[in-house]
């Protein structure tokens, strides 16, 4: 039976293991190496799809949890799935929600069978297993799901790691035999194993064994330091294999998503541009600015004169100041607006940058421009 999900390579960059390709879904390709904006509850927050689309945004994200617990998921197929519910015929990724889960520690109890876990809404009691998460994701319909994993904290002692890793290779397997959908849902399974080399190489090797039509690396990006993060991710992609999809979860900031494209990584998805712009932050070509700043209380020029986006065309750092400090809804959705269209294009330059296997000198000129440092 032909998989739902196909990668299609068509450039490496020479100096490095940066690669230009085509993800091809029921709904559409993707374009990568490419930025995911996320919907957590079939919505980016602040942002109709026409504006996605007209960002550019080619896949957006929506998060099993959440979903599963409002409106619950019986009602999403009952309105046709996800893209009919949210009126978005563009690709979709749903996560699994082991993340969410993972992260209420004081809410949840972990066995063989799964997870039980009190709902961040009301306290009541919910038990996820792997064939659970399958047929949720499968009655929400996204064209890319995830396998239900162990989400280890950071930082985490090494038994601890090599008992969650060893499971979530267990509970991979089960979400494997579950999934029945392969024609229309491409099924990913997600490497763990922490910070430790041996335990990540494992994880890989035995996810090799199962034949996943992607792969997405978890567990980092979780606080830890920048240089421990990037020594992972330039251990682990070159593990996976070259013609199948690799998907970095919950990576955003600009410095990490061009880090992640040189690695080799071809998906990344953050609800960060969204995140900081209700905090009144904007993401530029010459580095941060907070809007709130008194700075920018008589600046009557664009948000970023870098930028043709619809805020910077229309719009001055003074009055979406104003907006922000009287906490008017325009001023978040302005910058939203914005920052989503940012990363677009950031990923659409990093895309060129590839193809003229110029990507490592471009990141040199970004990180001069933003204010980072190379590691």
């Amino acid at each position: 039976m032909k998989q739902a999900i196909e990668y299609e390579l068509l450039h490496e960059d020479k100096k490095t293991g940066a690669r230009r390709g085509i993800v091809h879904t029921p709904h559409g390709d993707i374009q990568t190496p490419v930025f995911m904006p996320v919907g957590t509850q079939a919505t980016v927050k602040s942002m109709t799809p026409e504006e996605l689309k007209q960002i550019g945004a080619q896949i957006i994200l929506s998060n099993t949890y959440h979903l599963y617990l409002r409106p619950g998921e019986k009602i999403v197929k009952e309105a046709g799935g996800l893209h009919k519910f949210m009126n978005w015929d563009r690709p979709i990724l749903t996560d699994c929600g082991g993340f969410q889960v993972f992260s209420l520690s004081d809410l949840r109890t972990i066995n063989e069978d799964g997870v039980e876990f009190k709902s961040h809404l009301d306290g009541s009691k919910h038990f996820f297993t792997p064939e659970k998460v399958i047929q949720i994701e499968e009655d929400l319909g996204a064209d890319i799901i995830m396998s239900f994993d162990e989400c280890c904290p950071y930082p985490s002692t090494y038994e601890y790691t090599k008992n969650s890793m060893e499971r979530t290779t267990r509970w991979a397997k089960r979400c494997k035999e579950a999934h029945k959908n392969i024609d229309r849902q491409g099924l990913f399974g997600i490497i763990q194993g922490g910070f430790y080399k041996d335990l990540r190489k494992k994880s890989v090797e035995d996810l090799i064994q199962l034949d996943f039509p992607g792969y997405a690396i978890g567990g980092i990006s979780v606080g830890e330091p920048k240089e421990e993060f990037l020594d992972i991710l330039r251990y682990v992609t070159p593990l996976m294999p070259k013609n199948k999809p690799r998907y970095l979860m919950g990576v955003g900031t600009p410095d990490y998503l061009i880090e992640a494209a040189i690695a080799g990584i071809d998906m990344c998805d953050c609800v960060l541009p969204t995140r900081i712009a209700r905090n009144g932050t904007a993401m530029t070509w010459n580095g941060k600015v907070v809007i709130r700043n008194a700075t920018y209380e008589r600046d009557f020029s664009p948000l970023d004169p870098e930028c043709d986006c619809y805020t910077c065309r229309n719009y001055t750092r003074a009055y979406i100041r104003h907006l922000v400090k009287c906490k008017e809804i325009l001023g978040v959705r302005l910058l939203s607006i914005h920052n989503l269209y940012f990363l677009t294009k950031l990923m659409e330059r990093v895309r060129m940058e590839i193809e003229n296997d110029n990507l490592e000198n471009f990141r040199d000129e970004f990180y001069k421009k933003y204010g980072y440092t190379k590691e």
